[in-house]
């Protein structure tokens, strides 16, 4: 068993049994992308992060986004010591290693946009001086989709640095008894062992970027985003940004199911996930209840598919 199998496995439980939401999370931590988790409170997200960090044994910081959360909480700022005579850096909880932001939403558009530099540039201006931040760097960001009062819907420019968006959903029943169970015997979860070092989690990025794209398949990645653009739904299709995190998603899936190359079924499963919080549907079809999801399925199924992907 292979250390992402381990790791798989392992963080199975803390995942209340969602297989494919891990492995889609799995697949942005390969990606070295940012994971944008929106689903509604109660369903884990918090806990499956903090197991995620343990078992990479990396460094991580919760940071609570509430309205009146300043740009420099996040960041950080300079403050004169009068004992050593000098400006002092107080680092921000952005220099970590996995930054959760729980509940992104509900901070000001201002606080949201003091993580731009950080999560393109993995570096913070603070007073006119840039500092790197420490590597790997992933902001796993979650918002609550059903509750709209006190938010702030992130803008298309911080919506397009995450690379995937997912949702966790409730667990399958078995899964939900199983953590009832737990509870009413008052088991204790156990942090979890480091499984897999950031040095092997380095190289398994590597590894995955590697993976070949056949021309046939970077065809059909083309034809599906050109869709997006020309479609009468949409004001704003795919990105260049968005077509090249889609390969590179789909690399890193291809690479956690052990496969030697991308595949359409590699970019099918991760089309959702990775473009449709890039897209903007037309007002009229929003009002009418069209969602961007249903957007991307129906231009998945009508974009053909090529008939023999061959590797380059």
């Amino acid at each position: 068993m292979s250390i992402l199998d381990r790791l798989r496995v392992r963080l199975t439980p803390a995942a209340w049994g969602r297989r494919e939401a891990l492995e889609l999370i799995l697949a942005g931590l390969v990606s070295e992308g940012h994971v944008l988790v929106e689903d509604v409170p109660g369903v884990g997200k918090t806990s499956l992060i903090r197991a995620l960090s343990e078992a990479l044994g990396l460094e991580h910081r919760r940071l609570q986004f509430t309205p009146d959360l300043l740009p420099s909480d996040v960041t950080g700022f300079t403050y004169y010591d009068a004992s050593s005579q000098s400006f002092v850096l107080h680092r921000g909880p952005v220099f970590t290693n996995i930054l959760l932001a729980d509940e992104i939403n509900r901070t000001s558009p201002k606080t949201q946009s003091s993580l731009l530099e950080a999560m393109e540039e993995r570096q913070v201006s603070i007073d006119g001086e840039m500092h790197r931040l420490p590597t790997p760097f992933l902001v796993v960001a979650t918002q609550n989709p059903i509750e709209y009062e006190g938010t702030f819907p992130l803008p298309e420019a911080q919506l397009d640095r995450f690379l995937l968006r997912v949702k966790l959903g409730y667990p399958d029943p078995r899964d939900e008894r199983e953590v009832l169970s737990r509870e009413a015997t008052h088991q204790r979860v156990e942090p979890l062992p480091q499984i897999i070092s950031s040095e092997e989690l380095r190289t398994a990025s590597e590894s995955a970027a590697r993976l070949p794209l056949g021309e046939p398949v970077a065809a059909y990645v083309m034809r599906v985003v050109e869709a997006t653009r020309t479609s009468r739904m949409l004001d704003l299709g795919v990105s260049p940004r968005g077509a090249i995190a889609w390969t590179r998603a789909a690399r890193s899936l291809a690479f956690l199911q052990d496969d030697g190359y991308v595949t359409p079924d590699h970019l099918r499963q991760l089309a959702v996930p990775v473009l449709a919080h890039r897209i903007v549907i037309r007002p009229e079809h929003a009002l009418g209840g069209t969602r961007p999801e249903d957007v991307i399925n129906e231009i998945i199924r009508n974009v053909a598919l090529p008939s023999q992907p061959k590797v380059q």
